[in-house]
């Protein structure tokens, strides 16, 4: 019999394939983790609503499914605490925002739905910063979700409450959101895996604009056996979404096999010119060698993204004015003031500044096929920073160069949003003071299955995933 220790560290993989084979039950793993959640949350405050006998009554129901034969999910029994920007049917969701600390949805989120339909247990919220504006979890409501690695730093964002719940062992699955970052940049703060797929391969509902390729919902895991495992669940058409795409989310199931032929990478430490911190450049120094260990063929390369910062910067302000504009007409100045910034700048933007951002980005998109050409998969560091002091709110300047806004930081991932490809977040390395670095894999449109692939061998051969905070 597994030890509770024990199962709160098994993978999501092998604690269904326990639980769907009776050797442990569902409401044993549940309670597993939240005992575990009741030690190490209060350290770290990653999981902010805590649904104890909600998971309960689910728990106890996929118990009830697996004694009686009948046939289960594939995330059967796993614990999960969702994102608190998605909606959960009478749990509290409050978007990080005190507009919302009270809110109490009567219905799921798409995303949410899914998770449930595929056996995974609902028991809590993880921390967002408020609407999931910036990299940095914080917010009024619940205050600041710390870096288990060094409790000084932060832990990114936006979903940074569900990277540290997974890095912690408090949940072996859990699902994000990323516009310009919010999966990836946490994953690699943590040492875990977040994968932002392909727009569309995870469909969104209820959405303010569901026709936006901009931001899209997917999955983070300890490793890409199990991120691959909750895309599964999520992944899939939806008609109520109109850029669903139609491929079945069974495609994505684990296991998940190794590349097998040569693949021509372009390593790109930079993205073509973009300040890097020399501790992120130092602890990803060794990438083309293991990418060249592993037979493939590494080249220097990057594509021409040049105008990629000004089109998510004006496309961003665009989404939020969508988004929020109501909510900053009526409350003002109850919001944060970086919500409310790109809110205005949304509202104010000339309708000419948006056509333009919007023919910018047709072609950024066809320089992209065009690069994908000629590589099969683009590297690049996830953070220009390492994980920064807790206190500081956003980066303001990077080895000498001054950045304007609290979003300029994160161009590095915010650029290859632009792109509108897949990419994941892979562990990769550390600072020489123990800071998490992650590697950024990019693939063509619509390659998730091979991206998942080729980050599988990379964390096969490197193995960094494994090390765990000491909290």
């Amino acid at each position: 019999m597994e030890t509770d220790a024990e199962l709160v560290w098994k993978s999501a993989v092998d604690l269904t394939a326990m639980m769907k084979t009776g050797q442990v039950s569902a409401s044993e793993v549940l309670d597993a983790h939240l005992d575990h959640i009741a030690e190490v949350n209060p350290k770290v405050n990653a999981i902010v609503t805590i649904a104890a006998e909600h998971g309960r009554n689910m728990a106890a129901e996929a118990d009830r499914r697996q004694a009686a034969g009948e046939e289960l999910g594939l995330l059967h029994g796993l614990p999960i605490a969702h994102k608190d920007l998605a909606n959960t049917a009478g749990i509290r969701t409050t978007h990080g925002s005190p507009l919302m600390a009270d809110h109490v949805p009567t219905k799921n989120d798409l995303i949410v739905e899914r998770a449930v339909d595929a056996g995974a247990v609902t028991m809590g919220k993880t921390n967002t910063p408020e609407f999931g504006a910036g990299s940095q979890t914080f917010n009024a409501v619940f205050g600041e979700t710390v870096n288990p690695y060094d409790t000084t730093r932060t832990c990114g964002g936006s979903s940074g409450g569900a990277a540290v719940a997974l890095a912690t062992g408090m949940v072996p699955i859990a699902d994000g959101s990323d516009m310009g970052g919010s999966l990836r940049n946490p994953a690699s703060f943590c040492n875990v895996v977040g994968l932002r797929p392909s727009p569309g391969r995870v469909p969104a509902w209820p959405k303010a604009n569901p026709w936006s390729y901009l931001s899209t919902e997917g999955p983070m895991a300890r490793s890409v056996d199990d991120c691959a495992l909750l895309l599964a669940a999520q992944a899939g058409p939806d008609a109520r979404n109109p850029i669903a795409l139609e491929t079945p989310g069974i495609f994505f199931a684990p296991p998940i096999a190794e590349p097998t032929s040569t693949l021509r990478v372009a390593w790109a430490p930079d993205l073509g010119g973009l300040p890097v911190h020399p501790d992120v450049t130092a602890a990803l120094a060794h990438v083309p060698q293991v990418f060249d260990g592993l037979g493939h063929c590494v080249e220097d390369a990057c594509p021409d993204l040049t105008e990629a910062g000004y089109v998510f910067d004006t496309l961003r302000a665009w989404s939020f004015a969508t988004s929020y504009s109501g909510l900053i007409e009526k409350f003002g100045d109850k919001m944060k003031e970086t919500v409310r910034w790109n809110v205005r700048r949304g509202m104010e933007m000339p309708m000419a500044e948006n056509m333009k951002a919007w023919k910018l980005r047709g072609e950024l998109y066809q320089r992209s096929v065009t690069f994908f050409e000629d590589y099969d998969f683009l590297l690049c560091p996830v953070a220009q920073v390492p994980p920064f002091d807790v206190k500081t709110e956003y980066i303001t300047e990077i080895n000498g160069v001054e950045l304007q806004t609290y979003i300029e930081w994160m161009r590095i991932v915010t650029d290859v949003t632009i792109m509108n490809c897949p990419a994941i977040s892979v562990p990769a390395g550390f600072t020489e003071d123990g800071l998490p670095i992650g590697l950024q894999i990019v693939g063509p449109p619509r390659s998730d299955r091979a991206l998942l692939e080729i980050a599988k061998q990379f964390e096969t051969a490197t193995n960094v995933g494994a090390r765990r905070p000491v909290l």
